[in-house]
């Protein structure tokens, strides 16, 4: 690393042509000044300037050299402002979560950009694990778990509570819903789904069912955009949070059917503990907040 106050130095030297002026504009001696070129051609182990009488001329390797450390006063200029100015409305936020919450989030995320455009919002719909490890890894700023992951570099905050949606065509079957009927009309299964299957059939249906690996399936949809998209059509019956049904666009073509037992999965902001949030960040938890919010109050 080449020394930042030598290079400094260089860098004024080279801006004024003269070593007199470099050091009135440094506050420094003349001799400081061509001590710290000295020390600075002996680190680079090249001239780093060509004399010609009373005045002077970088070098190849001088002009490489300027080229870095003008870089670098860039560089620190521009972290100086960035410390100094913790906007909310510039700067760039990653964030994870479910595919089903990113579809309900990604409405409120685009209009966040358009009313600031120095804002650049990354979401990534991901498998918990994957959310819970790109936080640690600092990939995310924020991520949304469905559980307190109680880990001891992790901060948790409750959101609140999401639905888990027995999700039917519109206009099919009466209530009470029968596990007969669901295994007429076919399950639309999804990576997340089967899952939802053992947790909420087993509740519902602890006589007829059997585990999820022996439900009929219709179809085996892997887009979250597109799972409620067959049983739009009439197709079968899936399983969904609250976020991947209200967030369908034909949502009205959907049903979602009571049961004896509902089930609601917790909602959980994470992020790395002891980080102070940056303004950007704390302005998008707020969002988080915000969103789940109105999850609960459906």
């Amino acid at each position: 690393m080449l020394n930042s106050q030598w290079l400094e130095s260089f860098v004024v030297l080279c801006e004024t042509g003269h070593f007199t002026k470099a050091a009135s504009l440094l506050n420094m001696t003349q001799p400081g000044v061509s001590q710290h070129l000295r020390k600075l051609e002996a680190q680079v182990g090249q001239s780093l300037i060509s004399r010609q009488g009373k005045s002077f001329s970088p070098t190849p390797a001088g002009e490489a050299v300027l080229a870095v450390g003008r870089a670098r006063r860039d560089e620190e200029q521009m972290l100086q402002e960035t410390v100094l100015r913790d906007d909310p409305e510039v700067g760039e936020v990653s964030i994870a979560c479910s595919g089903s919450f990113a579809m309900l989030l990604y409405p409120h995320i685009l209009s966040a950009m358009q009313a600031s455009p120095s804002l650049t919002i990354r979401l990534e719909a991901a498998p918990q694990d994957k959310v819970l490890a790109g936080v640690l890894e600092g990939r995310f700023d924020l991520g949304v778990a469905d559980h307190d992951p109680r880990h001891p570099r992790l901060e948790a905050a409750h959101l609140g509570q999401e639905e888990l949606c027995l999700v039917i065509p519109k206009g099919a079957m009466t209530s009470p819903i029968s596990f007969q009927a669901l295994e007429e009309l076919g399950f639309i299964a999804h990576p997340d789904g089967f899952a939802y299957a053992d947790d909420l059939f087993s509740m519902n249906f602890p006589e007829e069912f059997r585990g999820s690996d022996r439900l009929r399936i219709r179809s085996f949809v892997n887009q979250i955009s597109q799972i409620p998209s067959p049983v739009a059509h009439g197709i079968g019956y899936t399983l969904l949070p609250r976020s991947g049904v209200d967030s369908y666009p034909d949502a009205d073509k959907l049903r979602v059917a009571p049961l004896r037992q509902g089930l609601h999965h917790d909602l959980w902001m994470i992020s790395r503990r002891g980080r102070m949030l940056p303004a950007r960040v704390v302005r998008i938890a707020e969002l988080f907040q915000s969103v789940s919010g109105n999850l609960e109050s459906e």
